[in-house]
């Protein structure tokens, strides 16, 4: 299903220009080296281009359309007409070697064999560089001398003459490189697993490069490199046969989804790419723009919600998105040499949409005054569960992913989102921020149960339950407290909330003796009143101080404890 979906993805780039056909592939080239008509270096073009990182200004190798190049894990295998300085020069920055007058030897051979029989200036070059070319004298050549460290750090070279007039680009050259492909088919057939045709399978799948955590020379995602994962005696990927067209399809879409990187991003240890089956990217910007939101576009996603609810057309840009385009969403991370999926989801668009929504619909609660974000996006989600102190900031692996999954689904959130969240509000002494407030309200009705609508969106005054209810009277002993002895550096939650949120009959009786010594150093009888009447009321809710509280009922307690802060704190900012 994700090969034959990346398969269907290629070909609608393929159909709107953005791609490359079978046997060529998008690389990044650093430098041309400029030839002569009789195959001489006569200068070295870079390539970079300047592009804006963050506050910097980097420059970057170019994407240029090459031949399809090899994957390399060991040994000796030249690529054609872009390559290394190994392959192309028989360089490094040390000079040469043995091992490296190899790499050239190859890529020599490599290059006179598909040149062998075409005709041009181009080719002709080509061929005399390789015929002449000695690499114990390139630190003595006065163009590589000056790029040398930049031209030997592994970055691929093209060949050229004149910046306009790229070998790759020439005719004659392209029609002897398709020739070549077409020659080269030696691996046996059989019937491809994704398009269902009868064809040659591919032995070797193309690398997949931009995956954070695996190789930077790329990782297969289809790969068998042991015994142990073999059958009926079908050696590396012929045990899962894919055609070589196949291959190409479903490798070549999505390195080029990797390369965009606008259109990835990363939550824990999970690399997440998605796209329309059509190919229009206004559908990429929109789901970035719902799942990672920023504090500028707030108001976008809000609007997008509201003509979602009122089944209204989602206009962007004056283009009216089809909520019944497929959408697809994959995430994948490192496992040794190969990579791993960590989920994969397919639904319209519109229905990833609603989802969404409902998602922040669950999440929607009285914000501080100074928090600008209406929704808390997946990565920020995940940050609530993390000690900000420590040195490492990685959520528990796996959850940025199983949570991602339950909102595109609409299902229940993993449990391990809501525990991680309890932890580490016990072990900052109660810091109930908005962000683990929204997450425990969220949990609560999703896989508790607990009552939808606006009715905990703010603070409940009608509810009787006794979590919460504990948890709002626990604040306002806290405000007494504060009252009573302004500038206080420590308060009772920092000694009491753990103790009062898991075994409350044990601790309140002790927090209402202190709270009698505390309110009589209020300097206004007014606010003592105003106090015992609110702790009375809340008091009246309940029958007694259960024993001990359940996760879930920790939960209520947690979100009552931080409605009522905010309660406290509206009043103050309304006055």
């Amino acid at each position: 299903m994700i090969l034959q979906a990346l398969t269907e993805y290629y070909e609608a780039l393929l159909r709107d220009g953005k791609t490359v056909p079978l046997g060529w592939c998008q690389a990044k080239v650093a430098f041309a080296l400029n030839l002569a008509e009789d195959g001489s270096i006569k200068g070295v073009i870079p390539l970079k281009t300047s592009m804006t990182v963050g506050k910097k200004t980097v420059w970057l190798p170019k994407m240029m359309k090459v031949p399809q190049m090899v994957s390399r894990s060991s040994g000796i295998s030249a690529n054609f007409l872009c390559d290394n300085s190994k392959y192309l020069l028989g360089v490094d920055k040390e000079g040469s070697n043995k091992r490296i007058r190899e790499c050239f030897e190859a890529s020599k051979e490599k290059h006179e064999m598909i040149l062998e029989q075409t005709s041009g200036s181009m080719a002709d070059a080509v061929r005399a560089f390789f015929q002449n070319w000695n690499p114990e004298q390139a630190m003595e050549h006065p163009a590589l001398q000056e790029v040398w460290e930049e031209i030997t750090d592994g970055s691929n070279l093209i060949f050229c003459m004149g910046v306009r007039n790229m070998a790759q680009d020439d005719p004659d050259i392209a029609e002897a490189w398709q020739t070549y492909m077409q020659k080269s088919g030696d691996e046996p057939e059989g019937i491809c697993l994704i398009t269902g045709q009868r064809t040659e399978i591919a032995r070797i799948h193309t690398a997949i490069k931009g995956v954070q955590g695996a190789q930077s020379s790329g990782a297969p995602l289809v790969s068998f490199n042991a015994s142990a994962f073999e059958s009926y005696g079908k050696e590396q990927s012929y045990n899962a046969p894919v055609g070589q067209y196949g291959a190409f399809a479903y490798t070549t879409a999505l390195n080029y989804l990797l390369s965009r990187r606008d259109y990835v991003f990363q939550i824990g240890d999970t690399t997440v790419v998605f796209w329309a089956e059509n190919s229009d990217e206004l559908y990429q910007d929109v789901f970035s723009w719902s799942i990672a939101p920023t504090v500028d576009n707030q108001e976008t996603i809000r609007n997008i919600f509201k003509n979602l609810t009122l089944g209204r057309p989602i206009d962007i840009q004056d283009i009216e998105l089809d909520t019944d385009q497929p959408f697809y969403i994959l995430g994948i991370a490192p496992n040794a040499a190969r990579l791993s999926v960590r989920f994969f989801y397919k639904d319209s668009f519109g229905e990833i949409l609603k989802h969404i929504s409902e998602h922040y619909q669950r999440m929607k609660l009285v914000r501080p005054s100074w928090e600008e974000r209406e929704y808390l996006g997946l990565w920020a989600m995940i940050q609530e569960t993390v000690n900000q102190k420590s040195r490492d900031k990685k959520p528990v692996p796996n959850m940025a992913a199983a949570v991602m999954r339950a909102i595109l689904s609409g299902s229940r959130y993993p449990a391990n989102l809501y525990s991680n969240v309890l932890i580490r509000i016990r072990a900052e002494q109660g810091r109930v921020t908005y962000g683990r407030a929204a997450i425990i309200k969220a949990y609560l009705i999703q896989n508790c149960g607990m009552e939808k609508g606006d009715d905990f969106v703010n603070v409940n005054e009608e509810t009787k339950d006794p979590a919460y209810v504990l948890g709002r009277i626990f604040s306002v002993l806290e405000t007494i407290q504060e009252e009573a002895n302004p500038g206080i550096n420590a308060t009772i939650k920092d000694r009491y909330f753990n103790s009062a949120c898991a075994t409350p009959a044990s601790i309140f009786p002790i927090l209402l003796r202190l709270k009698n010594s505390h309110i009589r150093k209020m300097p206004e009888k007014g606010m003592q009143v105003y106090y015992e009447k609110m702790l009375g009321e809340l008091i009246g809710k309940l029958s007694d101080f259960p024993k001990r509280l359940t996760l879930e009922e920790q939960g209520r307690f947690m979100l009552g404890y931080y409605h009522q802060v905010q309660k406290r704190y509206t009043k103050k900012e309304e006055v």
